[in-house]
């Protein structure tokens, strides 16, 4: 336990000294936040679409005027067909709604009448806007005008209610997810470089000339960097519950519990990539590709997992990410559900231990292979150490 303490204190005094630690702790984090809670949006959005009337009717007259009126949508009348093709074609307006001639003439029959919606398909996510806002539009119009009599309603009318997150605010389920993102790259990036700092400056050298154990230098790496995770941790949360308000439903015993474990994994992905690669640069690079990006992608944050393709979906079952932002977001909206608890934490307990057996099992107790036979061919010719 000297041993062991002696190597904790030592890495302290470096984190304190070292002022990128410090940043990749707690300003990386703060930026992080800022930008998925300011700079991310997946809720609706306002857009702008051209709207033409053939309809001489002076009651459809009052649809035109509907687009305008809604808050989701920002009306441009065009007159000529070619106008609205060359609109859409420059990205000034995102769809069009085309009223036939003789659609007040059908709804006044009882028949159905027509609708043209045109849209732009390269901007997948914009075009169902402009769908479902059209045509919502037209259903609302339709049911406070004269026509609402002659048209028969329809036989299921459905009552909409949304559970844990009923204001559709996606910020509620973002800025959590995000601390996911944020803990996995500051896990990964901080102790990605830790060894291969001492193997660069060449304290890892003296280091194995006293009486350490591999024990003592992993135990010696994980705890300083486990306990700044953490504060970095509460400091993430206090940004969300206190300053942004995301509401949170959980425990917050069980959350930092099972933070734990996840930072715990994370940190020995990091130290997994720096005993291998003893390069600061390399392994920074790797652990940006190898923890960032898959967490990002993969995680279930942004993309659902159903929806990929069958092999990503099964590897996404060793990305560490990929539990905790299922559990995050659950403690966040739900209030925490057991069973996602439970599995969530034995997943991320297994992948940690083995993450941790191979920190252990990797990390050398003696210079490399190239270095010993160096010095020891330097000493066979200068036995007196004579230069």
């Amino acid at each position: 336990m000297r041993i062991l303490l002696a190597l904790i204190k030592k890495e302290i005094k470096q984190i304190l000294r070292d002022p990128s630690s410090i940043v990749i702790a707690f300003v990386l984090p703060l930026i992080s936040i800022l930008i998925y809670m300011y700079g991310i949006n997946l809720d609706s959005v306002k857009i702008t679409i051209g709207v033409k009337n053939d309809d001489p009717n002076p009651e459809v007259s009052t649809l035109v005027k509907s687009f305008g009126h809604s808050k989701y949508v920002n009306s441009i009348y065009f007159d000529n067909i070619k106008d609205i093709e060359t609109a859409i074609l420059r990205s000034d307006i995102k769809g069009a709604v085309i009223i036939p001639n003789d659609f007040s003439t059908k709804l006044s029959r009882g028949q159905q009448a027509d609708l043209l919606i045109l849209t732009d398909g390269s901007e997948v996510n914009t075009a169902n806007y402009v769908q479902s806002y059209a045509t919502s539009i037209a259903n609302n119009w339709l049911a406070t005008s004269k026509y609402s009599v002659s048209v028969k309603a329809p036989a299921i009318e459905a009552q909409i209610r949304t559970w844990y997150n009923p204001d559709l605010n996606s910020h509620y389920f973002i800025v959590p997810g995000s601390i996911a993102i944020t803990m996995t790259l500051i896990g990964i990036l901080l102790t990605s470089l830790v060894v291969a700092r001492e193997w660069e400056r060449g304290t890892m050298e003296a280091m194995l000339s006293t009486s350490v154990k591999a024990i003592h230098i992993v135990l010696g790496k994980y705890i300083p960097y486990f306990l700044l995770g953490m504060l970095s941790l509460a400091f993430n949360i206090f940004l969300c519950t206190a300053v942004f308000q995301i509401p949170f439903r959980g425990n917050y015993f069980i959350l930092f519990a099972l933070s734990a474990i996840f930072l715990f994994t994370s940190l020995g992905i990091g130290l997994n990539i720096s005993t291998a690669l003893k390069n600061q640069f390399l392994a920074s690079m790797v652990s940006i590709g190898a923890g960032f990006l898959p967490a990002l992608m993969l995680s279930g944050l942004m993309f659902p997992i159903n929806s990929m393709p069958i092999f990503f979906q099964h590897l996404t079952r060793v990305l560490p990410p990929r539990y905790y932002v299922s559990f995050i977001e659950s403690e966040f909206m739900a209030g925490g559900v057991t069973s996602i608890r439970l599995e969530n934490a034995i997943y991320l307990s297994i992948l940690g231990l083995l993450f941790f057996a191979a920190v252990y099992k990797n990390t050398s107790m003696r210079l490399e292979k190239v270095s010993y036979d160096y010095t020891r061919s330097y000493r066979s010719k200068n036995p007196k150490g004579v230069n």
